[in-house]
């Protein structure tokens, strides 16, 4: 259910009510699933399960709330609360518990709020590197996905100095080897184009801007050629996403969250679904956050979630 105090839940209840889905289970509180059904105006039954895997009542959202929730009866909208950065991990935790255990074939989380996790004691970045823990993947990649690009970031959730050390060859090339299979088994392209951006502007310029673009980047691209995958760069960053959206190249491995992330979702929320790499199932999420301005409204759109719900159905048959 992602942060209960964020819209998290409200968009899950938009996106089941318009869809009353029988083969998924919200993994969260029945009581905050309830207030956010009331606050979108929304008449649908919740079914308390026991069990991740019990049979969900038709026409009805089944919640199964796992051991070790805290009391979010009192949580307020729109606020950093430890509560509901504790209850997030717990959900995560045990929603990861339930696949593992063939309880489930995918993952779907709504957005969580790094400080409530903080707040809680639960020191990860975000998902995606709680997600890499709790399933011990060597390796993870997350890749934003809409219907004009496809982006994966070589470094994610960390300050921009220190993602400027962290770009190097063995990132670079394992970002491409978790990519390459990737777009063949969940994208369907035999052969994908990858452009490789570099991380100075006009991608160093030939070293005058900068040399992690020669040292790093261009020797790892070079290791993927040699494997025989179509991978090319160091393209400029300030080109490379419209190339691709042009048609030139079928994804771009981006160096830093902000280089890879603000292109997508400039192109706008609503379609964006965040997917990540390396673990042994298929993982989404919407393309946006907690949206604390907006969490009670009622206002929140669902249209990211439902894409996200979306793929990860299509990707797990």
């Amino acid at each position: 259910m992602g942060d209960a105090a964020g819209v998290g839940p409200e968009v899950i209840a938009k996106a089941w009510a318009a869809s009353r889905e029988s083969d998924a289970v919200v993994v969260g509180d029945v009581g905050v699933m309830r207030r956010a059904l009331r606050c979108c105006g929304i008449a649908l039954s919740v079914a308390q399960l026991d069990r991740p895997d019990e049979e969900v009542p038709a026409g009805a959202m089944g919640v199964w709330s796992p051991p070790g929730l805290p009391d979010l009866s009192t949580l307020p909208w729109g606020r950093i609360d430890a509560r509901a950065g504790a209850a997030a991990a717990v959900c995560i935790e045990a929603a990861v518990g339930a696949i593992q255990s063939g309880a489930g074939r995918g993952l779907v989380t709504a957005p969580i709020h790094k400080e409530a996790l903080h707040a809680a004691g639960v020191h990860f970045p975000g998902h995606t590197e709680m997600l890499q823990s709790l399933t011990q993947s060597p390796a993870v990649r997350m890749m934003l996905v809409n219907r004009e690009l496809r982006v994966v970031l070589v470094t994610v959730h960390q300050s921009l100095r220190s993602a400027c050390d962290a770009v190097t060859r063995e990132a670079v090339l394992t970002t491409l080897r978790l990519l390459q299979p990737a777009m063949v088994r969940w994208f369907g392209v035999a052969q994908p184009r990858i452009a490789v951006a570099g991380l100075n502007p006009h991608a160093g310029e030939g070293g005058l801007f900068g040399d992690e673009d020669l040292r790093e980047i261009a020797p790892a691209i070079a290791d993927a050629q040699a494997l025989g995958w179509d991978a090319s760069g160091p393209h400029a960053p300030d080109t490379v996403f419209m190339r691709a959206r042009q048609g030139a190249f079928d994804a771009v491995v981006a160096m830093t969250h902000d280089q890879g992330l603000i292109p997508v979702k400039y192109l706008g929320l609503d379609e964006g679904v965040n997917l990540t790499l390396g673990l042994p199932w298929v993982r989404t999420s919407p393309d946006h956050g907690t949206a604390f301005d907006l969490a009670g409204s009622g206002r929140a759109d669902p249209a990211s979630f439902r894409a996200a719900w979306d793929f990860a159905r299509q990707l797990t048959p």
